[in-house]
């Protein structure tokens, strides 16, 4: 969890002075939302018994796609 803390402190040091389509901000935006996503699916599948190469392909397509549910 400290690099999510770490990635929200600099999206909030960049929001200060940038505007809001800032290349710097919207990447640092973009590595917090993924560091969050990361950080959700490890707290997810703790516990959890090992993936089916179905499941984990489902995942892998849902990624690749971008999240594109269609």
């Amino acid at each position: 969890m400290s690099k999510a803390i770490s990635l929200r402190g600099r999206v909030a040091a960049l929001s200060r002075s940038r505007p809001a389509d800032d290349a710097d901000l919207i990447h640092a935006r973009t590595d917090l939302a993924v560091q969050t996503i990361r950080d959700y699916i490890i707290d997810r599948l703790a516990g959890l018994p090992p993936l089916s190469a179905s499941q984990i392909s489902q995942l892998t397509e849902l990624i690749a796609d971008g999240g594109d549910r269609s």
